[in-house]
């Protein structure tokens, strides 16, 4: 045994010395950039991704996933591409990533698109954003995939911040949809954890004042009735992109509960494989605590 060991780390150690030469570098480089290497390590990928994508469907999904899309901005930067078309991919993302859900069967969708914080960057970034966030309303109307998928859309958030042609077609959207339950897709728009739940007490307490509501009855499950959410299940997963690890002012009262997954890619970059490992995270963390 000990002849043996001597002899693999004799081997080891020439396998690294000529690896590390500038022969072998050259040699790796060649290898790894031919059209041959790519395409093994594409089907190795694809074969792994098929195999994570079975362990997650075997075991319970969460019913409802929030996620904060982050990372457009230095997505766009380490491309050297413009921040607008950065934002325009991660909105491409977006619709890949809610068929993934579909396909999943994961029927409550929440997405963080637009903070009231967001109202405080440049007002020509705040212009773009808005202008590509209207676009996209007006484009999911009439979108097939929505239709066909019975895809009730929530636009959620302080409305009176939003300019009236935006809030016009996000009430154009949720009228289009309003009769479908077979999935929910949450769009927060000029939206902030802090001011819904300001503005579920100012309801309340309006409520109180015209003897609609006795204080007496006012517990948790009236609270959560008020605020922008109300009827749909809190999240089970809470995922953020870019490797951020804040919550940033998103659903504060609805997460109370929620699995955390902070995932370093940023959101145009993010793969199913990375979705896929999010969710199959949170299916260990279930079971490892037994909820």
């Amino acid at each position: 045994m000990p002849v043996r060991r001597s002899a693999l780390e004799k081997l080891l150690s020439f396998v690294n010395k000529s690896l590390n030469s500038s022969v072998g570098r050259k040699l790796v480089k060649l290898v790894t950039g031919s059209s041959a290497y790519k395409l093994l390590m594409s089907e190795i990928n694809r074969l792994r991704e098929i195999k994570l994508e079975e362990k997650v469907r075997s075991m319970p999904l969460p019913n409802h996933i929030a996620i904060i899309m982050d990372g457009n901005r230095r997505y766009a930067a380490e491309k050297g591409i413009s921040k607008e078309e950065g934002y325009k991919l991660g909105s491409e993302k977006l619709r890949e990533v809610i068929d993934w859900c579909i396909s999943l069967g994961i029927k409550v969708v929440t997405v963080y698109a637009f903070s009231t914080e967001n109202f405080k960057r440049d007002m020509e970034e705040v212009n773009y954003l808005l202008d590509l966030c209207s676009k996209e309303l007006d484009r999911a109307s009439t979108d097939p995939k929505i239709h066909q998928n019975e895809i009730k859309v929530n636009v959620i958030g302080h409305f009176d911040l939003l300019p009236e042609d935006l809030r016009k077609r996000a009430e154009n959207l949720m009228e289009a949809t309003k009769n479908y339950s077979k999935y929910v897709l949450n769009v927060a728009l000029a939206y902030g954890g802090r001011q819904e739940i300001v503005d579920a007490i100012t309801k309340i307490a309006q409520d109180v004042k015209e003897g609609k509501l006795d204080p007496k009855d006012i517990n948790e499950k009236t609270v959560s009735s008020y605020l922008y959410t109300k009827g749909l299940p809190d999240p089970d997963l809470v995922l953020r992109t870019s490797g951020e690890e804040r919550i940033s002012n998103f659903l504060l009262w609805q997460l109370a509960y929620s699995e955390l997954y902070f995932s370093d890619v940023y959101w145009p970059a993010f793969r199913k494989k990375d979705f896929l490992e999010a969710i199959y995270t949170y299916q260990q963390r279930k079971r490892r605590f037994g909820k």
